[in-house]
C-alpha cells in the first residue's frame, strides 16, 4: 500500500464528501475496508458511499443480516455492504457465500478483520475511522489498484 492519507472529518459534509470521492473511483472487485471503534462512523461513510453511487431512499446497516446488496440501476454499479461484526470466525465469511456476493461488485466491508481482512487484496482502500477529542479522521491506505485513481 502506498502511504497514507489523513483526512479530516469535522462534519457531516465533509463525511459526504469523501463518500463521493470514494463513490467517483469505484469499480467492480474493490474493496473499501472500513474500521474502526463503536460509533466511529463505518455505516455512515458507507451509506455516504451508496448515496454518491445513486442509491436513494434507506440504508439498513447489515449489523444483523451481515450483508446488504445493491445493483444498478439503483447504483452506478453492483455493491455489497458488508458488517462482520458478528462472525466469530474468518471461515464464516466463506460459510456465508461472500465470494458469491462479490463477484462482478464493489465491496464495503465494515469489521474487515472479522472476515480474515482485506488488506493483502491490491483492490483494496483501507479506511480506518477515528475519534478523539471532539475530532473525527479517516486513516486512507489505498492498494496497489488504487494508486492511480487515488490522487
Amino acid at each position: 500500500m502506498d502511504s497514507p492519507e489523513m483526512i479530516d472529518l469535522p462534519d457531516p459534509a465533509a463525511t459526504q464528501a469523501l463518500g463521493r470521492r470514494i463513490a467517483a473511483a469505484l469499480r467492480p472487485g474493490d474493496v473499501v475496508a472500513l474500521t474502526g471503534g463503536l460509533g466511529a462512523g463505518k455505516t455512515t461513510l458507507a451509506r455516504a458511499i451508496l448515496a454518491a453511487l445513486g442509491h436513494e431512499g434507506e440504508v439498513p446497516s447489515p449489523t444483523f443480516t451481515i450483508v446488504e446488496t445493491y445493483d444498478p440501476p439503483a447504483t452506478r454499479l453492483p455493491v455489497v455492504h458488508a458488517d462482520f461484526y458478528r462472525l466469530n470466525h474468518p471461515d464464516e465469511a466463506q460459510e456465508i457465500g461472500l465470494d458469491d456476493y462479490r463477484y462482478g461488485a464493489a465491496l464495503i466491508a465494515e469489521w474487515p478483520d472479522h472476515a480474515g481482512g482485506f488488506g493483502h487484496e491490491p483492490a483494496c482502500l483501507a479506511i480506518d475511522l477515528q475519534i478523539g477529542d471532539g475530532t473525527r479522521q479517516a486513516l486512507v491506505r489505498p492498494g496497489k489498484d488504487w494508486l492511480g485513481r487515488w490522487a
